[in-house]
C-alpha cells in the first residue's frame, strides 16, 4: 500500500506540473513518523543522491519540506508538515507567487498596446479577458491562503455540484 501510494503521488505530482521524483519524495515524508535523512529518502525510493538532494532542495524552496538536525548526529534530516490544508495552502502561495503573478504582471504591461485596426482589438479582448480571469483567479487563491481551514471547508461545503 505505501509503494502504492508513493507512485500514485508522484504520478499526480507530474499531473500537476511537478517531478514526480519531487512528488514522491514528499508523499514518503508525509507518511513517515520520524524525520528521513537523505540515505533513507535515497533507500525506500531507489534513486540516486543527486536526484534526492536536488529533489529535496527543491521541495525546501517550496516551503513543503524543512531541514532539521538531530543532537549527537551529523546528518540532515527532513520533515513535512502532516497538516494537509496547511500543505494545501502552501502550495497554492507557491503556484501564486511562481505562476499567476508573472503573467498578471506580463498582461498589464501589454494591455495598453497603441493602435487600431482588428488584430489590436482581438488582441485587447482577448488579454483584457484573461487579465481579468488572471485577477478573480488571484482573489480566490488570496481568498484560500489567507482562510481559517474550518471556515474553509465549511464554505465548500454548501456548494452544490
Amino acid at each position: 500500500a505505501k509503494q502504492k501510494y508513493i507512485q500514485a503521488w508522484g504520478s499526480l505530482g507530474s499531473s500537476w506540473g511537478i517531478n514526480r521524483t519531487m512528488a514522491q519524495i514528499h508523499a514518503l515524508l508525509l507518511i513517515s513518523k520520524d524525520p528521513m535523512s537523505t540515505d533513507q529518502i535515497m533507500d525506500e525510493l531507489q534513486i540516486s543522491r543527486g536526484n534526492a538532494n536536488m529533489n529535496i532542495r527543491m521541495l525546501i524552496d517550496w516551503g513543503l519540506v524543512n531541514k532539521i538536525l538531530i543532537p549527537g548526529d551529523r546528518k540532515e534530516y527532513f520533515i513535512t508538515d502532516k497538516d494537509i490544508m496547511n500543505l494545501g495552502v502552501q502550495v497554492a502561495r507557491e503556484r501564486k507567487k511562481r505562476e499567476l503573478e508573472p503573467i498578471i504582471r506580463m498582461l498589464n504591461e501589454v494591455k495598453d498596446i497603441e493602435g487600431s485596426g482588428k488584430d489590436v482589438e482581438v488582441f485587447k479582448t482577448v488579454t483584457g479577458d484573461l487579465l481579468s480571469f488572471a485577477k478573480q483567479s488571484e482573489t480566490f487563491l488570496n481568498t484560500f491562503i489567507n482562510s481559517n481551514k474550518n471556515w474553509f471547508f465549511k464554505i465548500i461545503s454548501k456548494i452544490k455540484i
